[in-house]
């Protein structure tokens, strides 16, 4: 079955972490992590609506000139959201670049960035057009676990230990929604962007008896008209959503595991570090991450249905299969 949104990691293990995460039938995508994009193409790269960064230590953060270049004259906000003293970082970034031609621009493009802290999340605004000087008051709101909550999906964030504040990011679809595509192909109906905005009502939980119109197949483009409930029960096949987890640069310590695993329970795919073996687990402890088993223990212990590990130390560098073994042997039991 297809699912609505499909998590990859956008550069390999060795590499600066962070996942790119596409929408299906949506020009949109957000990132976990903002190391470097190269990788992405700009197509990709325009389609991103929210970054998620853990934390600013470069391999996490190096992405952002990238970013900002390509979005730069388009008429767009992009949503950011980081741990404490993440405006510093961001408004450091701004601080490096000369912005007076900026006001030439004729589409109003905004950085919508929000700073995590325990007991609340403060937002500040950065147009464009002003040469990114902040608009309008900080506004801080309680922080409850959510940092974006829609009617389709949500993404939840934890704060854990790397000697600095560091996030953990689950993305959560309320329910999945497939469509039967033999019963689409015998009302005569075809495939296409549409079906977002169906999916949508669903999610928006949409009165049964509202009118639903798709295109037809007329040669002049006429529309074809549907209740809500009785185009569901056509075409619909409605499951639990998925969830995606996301766990980066973090100490192996009993505070820290014991809020992964709650905060990662039944992921259907955990992405974490792995950054040394554990015959190093000695280097791993100094340099506040986690080793091969510690990983897979921790996916084993939230009941994840997949593991990925990747941000690989560059000491095993051609040698990351090991890495991967030792993770999996303690993900399935074996080690």
């Amino acid at each position: 079955m297809p699912l609505y949104f499909h998590p990859k990691p956008f550069n390999g293990p060795f590499e600066d972490p962070g996942l790119f995460i596409p929408f299906l039938y949506e020009k949109r995508a957000i990132l976990f992590d903002l190391g470097d994009l190269n990788s992405l193409s700009p197509k990709d790269i325009l389609k991103i609506s929210n970054v998620f960064v853990s934390h600013t230590h470069m391999d996490h953060f190096v992405g952002f000139d990238r970013l900002l270049r390509l979005l730069l004259g388009r008429d767009k906000n992009l949503f950011l959201y980081g741990p404490e003293s993440f405006f510093k970082n961001v408004e450091g970034k701004l601080a490096g670049y000369s912005w007076n031609l900026v006001q030439n621009y004729t589409n109003r493009f905004v950085l919508i960035v929000s700073e995590i802290h325990p007991e609340h999340i403060l937002t500040r605004h950065y147009p464009c057009r002003t040469q990114f000087e902040q608009e309008g008051q900080t506004r801080v709101t309680p922080f409850e676990g959510k940092l974006l909550d829609e009617p389709s999906l949500s993404v939840s964030t934890v704060i854990l230990d790397h000697k600095i504040p560091c996030l953990g990011f689950s993305l959560q679809e309320r329910f999945h929604i497939n469509i039967n595509k033999n019963r689409l192909e015998s009302m005569g109906i075809p495939m296409g962007p549409w079906l977002n905005d169906f999916k949508q009502a669903i999610y928006q939980n949409k009165c049964p008896d509202f009118i639903f119109e798709l295109p037809g197949l007329t040669e002049v483009g006429g529309k074809r008209s549907f209740k809500l409930d009785d185009l569901a029960n056509e075409i619909a096949i409605i499951s639990p959503g998925q969830k995606v987890t996301y766990i980066t640069d973090v100490v192996f310590s009993e505070e820290n595991i014991a809020n992964i695993i709650c905060f990662a329970k039944n992921s259907d795919h955990l992405f974490i570090e792995a950054s040394f073996l554990d015959k190093h687990r000695d280097i791993a402890q100094k340099k506040f991450h986690l080793t091969a088993r510690q990983a897979g223990s921790i996916a084993r212990k939230s009941a994840a249905k997949a593991l990925t590990v990747f941000h690989f130390s560059p000491r095993y560098a051609g040698n990351g299969h090991i890495l991967e073994k030792e993770a999996m042997e303690a993900f399935y039991g074996i080690a």
